[in-house]
């Protein structure tokens, strides 16, 4: 009876330590981090998944001597999961980048929108493009994935196995340049074709100067900005597969910049 008091014991402290990094991670992760998702969901949604990844992980050994150094190998997987989920959130970020560019060069600079996910104000096609992106994620099963690399985390990553490298911190820079790049390509059709637009009315200004370019050129933007995102939708999805690709790649070089030795 003892010593199946103490096998409970060790499987409850070991299950507590996956479940600590399952729910930071749903804190802030996409899809599952959105403020409009009960908190109770989350709870139970990281309950459920430790229970899966639990007996999936086989013989786990947990180093602590007292409830301090226990204290630490928790806060050691929170961090985990932050930062995983941040990470991944990073990525997203990309089209609140795309957005705010697109949006300057067609003329939609002012008009911000209050984004009930965030609770901030974003630009009106960053809102739009997070919603579609969000649905794409969806549709291509990037929840299911996402969950995956949670598990082989585990794997990567063992419980307990966390340290702060100068790897890690010049990865994630090297993350936040890729995001910025990424969000620059997502805009950059509809700057060429802004591009384009405004080397045309200069021309046209120069030819017929009686001619009002300001009044032209407002309207002709926003139109010619819209239609060049309408007819990039085919391309954008196949751009947002590659970044999903990619985010699972930041997800595993941060997990093996985090692992010790």
């Amino acid at each position: 009876m003892e010593q199946f008091n103490i096998l409970l014991v060790d499987k409850f402290v070991i299950f507590f330590l996956v479940f600590v990094r399952m729910t930071s991670l749903f804190v802030v992760a996409p899809v599952f981090g959105r403020q409009d998702t009960p908190t109770y969901l989350k709870i139970g949604l990281s309950f459920f998944c430790s229970l899966i990844v639990l007996p999936l992980l086989g013989e786990v050994k947990v180093d602590y001597n007292d409830v301090f150094s226990y204290t630490a190998l928790v806060g050691k997987e929170f961090a985990i999961g932050i930062i995983l989920g941040y990470i991944s959130f990073l990525v997203f970020s990309a089209l609140y980048t795309a957005g705010q560019i697109i949006d300057i060069q067609i003329g939609f600079g002012m008009v911000n929108l209050l984004d009930p996910i965030n609770d901030i104000q974003v630009p009106l096609t960053s809102n739009f493009l997070y919603i579609l992106t969000t649905i794409l994620f969806l549709m291509m099963d990037g929840h299911h994935i996402l969950l995956s690399a949670v598990y082989k985390s585990f794997n990567i990553l063992p419980i307990g196995n966390f340290m702060l490298s100068e790897a890690l911190m010049q990865n994630v820079v090297s993350i936040f340049c890729d995001v910025f790049i990424i969000g620059f390509k997502i805009s950059a059709p509809v700057l060429a074709a802004c591009l384009l637009a405004e080397m045309g009315l200069g021309i046209l200004a120069r030819t017929v100067p009686q001619m009002n370019v300001f009044v032209i050129g407002m309207p002709l933007k926003v139109a010619v900005g819209l239609l060049t995102l309408l007819f990039m939708m085919p391309v954008f999805v196949r751009v947002l597969s590659i970044t999903f690709d990619k985010m699972y790649s930041f997800i595993y070089i941060i997990l093996q910049n985090m692992a010790k030795g």
